[in-house]
């Protein structure tokens, strides 16, 4: 492994109060102690902007494996093994190949890991790549579920992308998902979120208003005060590819088909992807994090938040004017599904970091969705 001291934070915000737990999720500046004591592991160096206030990003390597499915190793299998009987080809990412939609890719991650027996983590898409719904999962030697990495933990790690509404490029260094590590077990009781809103107001609703049943809910805004607001977006079928690293590039009109609210509600169609907003302003304290389910029986058929991870801080502004809409990535299931303005569509829960992280989530660090409202990801111009 590089030296990389010169890439990595050395220090963590200086904050008036600085909270030291046993156990929650780790923070920036811990995270970077972990590059530099070697568990996490990479050929390459890794670099400071791969580190969020409490994520790492992970970078893709060269190669590529088309596969004819996905998969789970199980417990008694590495990811290599069950490639030699599902590979379809291989894909040379060094200088940008195309993914196809509706195709299941897995591709070697450069990072790896050497846990711990306190340290577990856990995976999820960034921001922009599920707003493109690009299903990304993490796998993990001898894993029998996604997106979890047991404490403990010593090996590879890979991405299984499977690109749903658009075909898109990749290369090698493209940062897909994300990866956050855990000391300890998080408290899941509504009454630490209920003790927690009390406090910061984590939703721009009062404590009677707030609906705290399992996490928080959140509505989804489709209100319109006239006919030509636009509440949401729908993917169109066939479209031109969409590199991931191109910010600022493509023309949303030739890629998404505008959703005006007719009446109060609309109807999300079997296979359709759109893009909508939270009715509530959602604001995460600067020691912790959220995550919202992605997909709950209880409130409809269908899936929403491919990208579930809000960063400490999100919404978090020091002048007191808090909060930010979330963006929701929907999707039905199988049979067509009307949603209404308020209807609940997801739940937030709220986990403790270990202690502050040197930096949080904003425009210092270079954070896309600070200010959004309705926002597509960050390849799209804005208007």
């Amino acid at each position: 492994m590089s030296d990389q001291a010169d890439l990595l934070p050395k220090s963590p915000m200086q904050h008036p109060i600085e909270p030291q737990h046993a156990t929650g999720l780790l923070p920036s500046q811990v995270i970077g102690e972990m590059i530099r004591s070697h568990e996490i592991l990479s050929a390459e160096q890794i670099l400071h902007a791969q580190i969020q206030p409490a994520s790492l990003d992970l970078r893709l390597d060269r190669l590529a494996y088309r596969v004819r499915s996905s998969f789970l190793p199980g417990p008694d299998h590495t990811v290599r093994e069950k490639l030699k009987d599902l590979t379809m080809g291989e894909i040379d990412l060094a200088r940008g190949a195309i993914l196809e939609k509706e195709c299941v890719y897995i591709v070697p991650l450069k990072e790896g890991l050497a846990l711990s027996s306190r340290i577990a983590a856990v995976a999820n898409p960034k921001s922009s790549i599920g707003r493109l719904d690009i299903f990304t999962r993490l796998i993990t030697d001898k894993a029998t579920e996604f997106d979890r990495v047991p404490s403990g933990y010593q090996g590879p790690l890979y991405a299984e992308i499977s690109p749903r509404a658009f075909t898109v490029v990749v290369r090698e260094g493209s940062c897909l998902n994300q990866l956050r590590l855990r000391r300890g077990t998080p408290n899941r009781s509504d009454a630490f979120l209920r003790r927690l809103h009390q406090q910061w107001r984590l939703v721009d609703r009062s404590e009677e208003e707030t609906n705290i049943e399992n996490g928080i809910a959140l509505s989804v805004d489709l209100h319109s005060h006239s006919s030509e607001e636009v509440v949401g977006y729908k993917a169109r079928k066939h479209t031109d590819a969409i590199d991931v690293d191109r910010i600022n590039y493509y023309q949303p009109q030739h890629y998404w088909e505008p959703i005006y609210s007719v009446g109060s509600g609309i109807i999300l169609n079997p296979g359709d992807f759109h893009i909508l907003a939270s009715k509530e302003l959602v604001t995460v304290p600067p020691d912790h994090a959220a995550e919202m389910f992605p997909y709950d029986p209880l409130v409809g058929e269908f899936r929403v938040h491919y990208a579930g991870f809000f960063d400490p801080g999100f919404g978090y502004r020091q002048d007191g004017e808090n909060g930010t809409r979330a963006v929701l990535e929907v999707r039905s299931h199988e049979v067509p599904f009307i949603i209404e303005d308020g209807q609940i569509i997801g739940r937030l829960w709220y986990e403790r970091l270990t202690g502050f992280p040197e930096r949080l989530y904003g425009a210092d660090i270079g954070s896309s969705y600070q200010e959004q409202g309705l926002q597509l990801s960050k390849q799209f111009k804005r208007s």
